[in-house]
């Protein structure tokens, strides 16, 4: 019987009870997995979305999609700690493995939230150097960010019908610091809107985001004819909504902006 050396709360203010830094470990959110790489943290598993890194893509094991996890599959790799997000993944699934496996859940609406998740990653996987020197590096860019004008912002995650991110969205507080007001901010979660609803919110600057829906050139056309004097551009949906070490790409590709 091991001793405890370690009590870690996570975001959802859960208790987990360590006898021994993790050693195999899971991820199942792809933002996170992308972070463990950069902290140098090794896993023996991760969601067929996890494309980042690509050498760990290639020949990791994959467990299943975020939301449609194979939990069989991940308990036969016989984890000690698995790293979930209350978004991203599902209850039931969630609360499966919890009774197999420790399970560290984050939850990460704004920019803060993230950096105490990559705090508390820290501590719980003997890290703190690593994860201390991303957190310095992130705030001396966001630190560094041009002070602009907010521009009134629509961005769109979806077509067919149309959806937007409301303001307790992790993407509204990046665009809150990337300079720009989020015109569904008084809403929440992901808000469908019509045609007509688009036309009164009159925004600016339209985003149509690469993921979860792939917006191609072809969207630009048919937005214009909602809004013919809005800007409207392809982002990559990645510099907004991951929540791990890529926010330092996303804060540098945010020094460029030119709005």
């Amino acid at each position: 019987m091991g001793y405890l050396i370690m009590t870690i709360i996570d975001q959802l203010n859960n208790t987990l009870q360590l006898t021994s830094t993790p050693n195999r470990i899971i991820s199942v959110v792809p933002s996170i997995t992308e972070l463990l790489y950069d902290l140098e943290v090794d896993v023996v598993g991760i969601t067929k979305f996890c494309v980042h890194p690509n050498e760990w893509f290639k020949t990791k094991p994959r467990i299943g999609g975020t939301k449609k996890l194979q939990l069989q599959k991940i308990i036969d790799l016989q984890p000690d700690l698995i790293i979930a997000n209350k978004e991203e993944n599902t209850k039931d699934d969630i609360e499966y493995l919890a009774e197999h496996v420790p399970v560290f859940i984050t939850d990460i609406p704004t920019v803060e939230a993230a950096y105490d998740m990559i705090d508390r990653v820290g501590q719980l996987l003997d890290r703190e150097k690593e994860a201390n020197q991303l957190l310095q590096e992130l705030n001396a860019l966001q630190i560094a960010l041009p002070k602009r004008i907010k521009k009134r912002c629509l961005y769109l995650i979806w077509r067919k019908p149309y959806m937007t991110i409301g303001g307790d969205t992790f993407i509204d507080s990046m665009l809150e610091v990337a300079g720009f007001q989020n015109v569904c901010s008084d809403q929440t979660r992901y808000p469908e809107l019509t045609k007509e609803q688009i036309k009164q919110l009159n925004p600016e600057i339209i985003f149509l985001s690469s993921e979860p829906y792939p917006f191609k050139d072809k969207h630009i056309a048919e937005l214009k004819t909602i809004l013919p004097n809005a800007k409207v551009q392809l982002v990559d949906g990645e510099l907004y909504s991951w929540y791990g070490s890529r926010i330092k790409t996303a804060f540098r590709h945010f020094q460029e902006l030119d709005y």
